[in-house]
């Protein structure tokens, strides 16, 4: 009795340690599942709906022309859900995870050799998945709420982009480490003088960051930037909508980092978020355990004219 006494005081030590380290440790990893995604598509403060102006449309008919008016309203949508993970096999979306299955071709699928990491500690490697945003219906139904309102060409669960299927261009940075954006200090830059994140180019899935969810917001930013735009030197599926003013939608500009006007992001893991901004945004409070695991919600706004009729003779607004 008395000896158990004595290793009392000891284990209790042991017990507060232990729990000291839990509450002070970076946050665990865990899946993001869709529902969660669905849910996280309801936030009014990401949508920010409002009536900018005014369509004046020529609607003719056997007994002549008249003209129409209609509100013009700007909305963001969820498009994309973009993840930034570091082996294959690990997106944080469990539901489509397999999209990415493990390779057996570098170290647990990830960064490819300890070696190149003692000699690079500041490089990390991301795999990046953008797929289509699950909550179209259920955000839709909420937009219908609002009245008049746009819409997008996003399909849901859609692969836009596996990095695994683009492995030559996101593991080599080829052609892109020679373009002028990747050898120019100060161009397509993500942050800003004290607080510099990353470069944009070349958009790949190493980046020459020590924080990693900086490192991964970097690589979730870049494959943002390839998947708006047409062309680019990736294996990905463009989401480039075009505008159509006489159709009474205009679409957004293909993703800049640093510019509202483009997109905005909303952190889905860790830590879910039910508002919206820019990178830098503040989030490496949430680190996850080193390395980590991130998802992010891409919305981009769009503009379009509440009635259409034949012919779009003027508007007003931005």
């Amino acid at each position: 009795m008395k000896r158990t006494l004595s290793t009392l005081p000891m284990a209790i030590a042991c017990a507060l340690v232990i729990s000291m380290a839990s509450l002070t440790s970076a946050p665990q990893a865990r899946a993001l599942t869709t529902p969660e995604i669905i849910e996280s598509s309801l936030s009014t403060q990401c949508l920010d709906y409002q009536v900018i102006g005014f369509c004046a449309w020529l609607y003719c008919t056997a007994f002549g022309c008249t003209v129409r008016t209609s509100i013009r309203v700007k909305h963001y949508i969820p498009e994309l859900v973009v993840s930034s993970y570091e082996n294959t096999g690990d997106n944080p979306w469990s539901e489509v995870a397999m999209l990415s299955p493990p390779t057996g071709n570098a170290t647990g699928g990830g960064r490819a050799t300890e070696e190149a990491d003692s000699r690079h500690s500041n490089t990390r490697f991301k795999n990046t998945d953008a797929i289509g945003h699950p909550g179209g219906a259920v955000f839709y139904r909420m937009l219908s709420s609002f009245g008049y309102s746009c819409d997008s060409e996003a399909l849901p669960y859609t692969p836009y982009f596996l990095s695994t299927l683009d492995a030559l261009a996101w593991r080599s940075s080829l052609p892109e480490m020679a373009y002028p954006e990747a050898l120019t200090p100060g161009m397509r830059e993500m942050g800003s003088v004290g607080d510099l994140w990353s470069p944009i180019y070349p958009r790949s899935g190493f980046v020459s960051q020590p924080h990693d969810y900086k490192a991964a917001a970097t690589t979730a930013q870049r494959a943002a930037d390839v998947v708006t735009r047409n062309g680019q030197p990736h294996v990905y599926m463009p989401l480039a909508p075009t505008d159509n003013p006489n159709a009474g939608k205009w679409a957004p500009d293909p993703v800049k980092e640093g510019d509202p006007d483009t997109h905005k992001w909303q952190r889905l893991e860790p830590n879910m978020s039910m508002s919206c901004s820019i990178f830098p945004d503040g989030g490496e409070r949430h680190q996850l355990q080193d390395p980590g695991n991130y998802a992010w919600a891409l919305w981009r706004p769009y503009r379009c004219c509440a009635v259409r009729g034949q012919e779009l003779l003027y508007f007003t607004g931005e």
